[in-house]
């Protein structure tokens, strides 16, 4: 894993060894830094489902202000941890489950990515947690990363664009 682009564009990252993590492949993310390019500087971020971080650490080198990483592996947030070194940025990082911390969140985010076990459901079940507690910011965007297309309605959220980079799939949405 590399970082595609910023002030640490090249750099190699640590990546996790095992088959648990699927870190979004880089042209992925290359082509979502260039769709929400005009949003990451000064942005706060929430890296839902973070993995091993490479959505949030792209974040930080294009110029994000804060970033929220999160995951319930502690074997991947430890990856994380020492990206977070090598790169010397800070963030915070938690290791809880995605609905304790929506609930326990007080800020808005202007970019959320979200990224869970494919065909979990946690990806609808965080979007609408992401609307209930009112965490995207006004004109704030959330990234649901899929194997399949994304059909369901979220309370409180307007679907606003769709990607498809071979079995990956973007869903944007912004709130109503």
């Amino acid at each position: 894993m590399r970082i595609v682009g910023g002030k640490h564009r090249g750099r190699v990252l640590a990546a996790f060894k095992g088959q648990e993590i699927r870190p979004t492949p880089d042209r992925v993310r290359e082509a979502l830094f260039n769709i929400l390019a005009p949003d990451i500087q000064g942005a706060n971020v929430l890296d839902l489902f973070c993995g091993s971080g490479g959505i949030g650490l792209e974040a930080l080198s294009r110029g994000a202000d804060l970033v929220v990483f999160n995951d319930v592996s502690a074997a991947s947030l430890a990856v994380l941890c020492k990206n977070l070194a090598l790169l010397r940025e800070k963030a915070q990082v938690y290791n809880l489950d995605f609905r304790l911390l929506l609930a326990k969140l007080n800020i808005t985010f202007d970019i959320v990515y979200i990224d869970p076990p494919y065909g979990s459901g946690f990806g609808k079940e965080a979007l609408a947690l992401l609307a209930e507690h009112g965490l995207l910011a006004a004109g704030g965007v959330a990234v649901l990363e899929s194997r399949e297309p994304f059909e369901a309605e979220i309370p409180h959220l307007v679907k606003i664009d769709e990607r498809r980079y071979g079995i990956v799939h973007l869903t944007f949405f912004t709130a109503e």
